[in-house]
């Protein structure tokens, strides 16, 4: 354990330019805040290059960081505050390392997200997507950055449980028609079919677009079928987030 209390500690000033993306793209590093996003990191196998905990962090989590944490940086509350987004951090945060680009094996069912640009929208559509059984999420262009504080909260950890990964959605389509897994999209178009019409399925794509302007021309051309639900009520949309998770429980089989 070691030991700092100022926020001009050279340590602390290198760590706190990774609330910025392009550090954490340089570094290829991230920060994590919170008890439970720290423990699903290190239950994953993450490695944790530094963390930083107040005194009642410690008092709090001894006996984990005793098992778990081989060294570890005992802060100030300012200095802890510095490093956080959030105004009231809860006494713990770790610099984690992103996980290396492995190969894409496209089995099961995917999310893909096309330019959706809300870091809560997209974390939590990577929790839903762990809930409902999904293999992994693509985060196509345009869309939040998944080592954003606010994604990171939204995912609740489970950015640890599948797959997630960056990419251009335009060169991804074809790998999952390729192995006959149809692509789905979302859409109100003439030949767009109502979501309960569509039986559960194993493999397939689910492509989920913007806010507000939904999945770009370009994406939607390349779909093997839109989907919609129906709106019963007065209300004119459903967040992406929600009629993503609708989606997603109702399609996999």
């Amino acid at each position: 354990m070691k030991e700092i209390q100022s926020t001009k500690n050279i340590v602390i000033k290198e760590t706190k330019k990774l609330q910025q993306k392009k550090y954490r793209q340089q570094t290829q590093t991230y920060l994590l805040e919170g008890f439970h996003l720290i423990q699903e990191a290190k239950a994953a196998n993450v490695l944790l290059k530094e963390v930083f905990i107040n005194q009642r962090g410690l008092n709090e989590w001894t006996e984990w960081i005793e098992e778990n944490l081989e060294e570890y940086y005992l802060v100030s509350d300012e200095v802890l505050k510095t490093l956080a987004s959030q105004p009231t951090p809860q006494g713990i945060i770790a610099v984690a390392e992103m996980p290396k680009e492995d190969t894409a094996d496209f089995t099961g069912a995917w999310l893909l997200l096309d330019n959706v640009q809300d870091p809560g929208n997209v974390g939590t559509m990577i929790r839903t997507a762990d809930a409902a059984g999904f293999s992994g999420v693509i985060l196509g262009q345009g869309s939040a950055d998944l080592y954003n504080p606010k994604t990171l909260r939204s995912t609740q950890g489970s950015l640890y449980h599948l797959s997630v990964k960056a990419g251009d959605l335009a060169e991804i389509i074809p790998q999952f028609q390729q192995t006959d897994s149809p692509v789905l999209g979302t859409a109100l178009d003439k030949t767009a079919k109502d979501y309960l019409s569509v039986e559960k399925m194993s493999d397939f794509a689910l492509v989920m677009g913007n806010e507000g302007q939904g999945i770009s021309p370009e994406l939607l051309a390349m779909t093997d079928q839109n989907l919609y639900i129906p709106i019963k009520g007065q209300a004119e949309s459903l967040n992406v987030a929600i009629a993503a998770g609708v989606l997603m429980f109702h399609l996999l089989k």
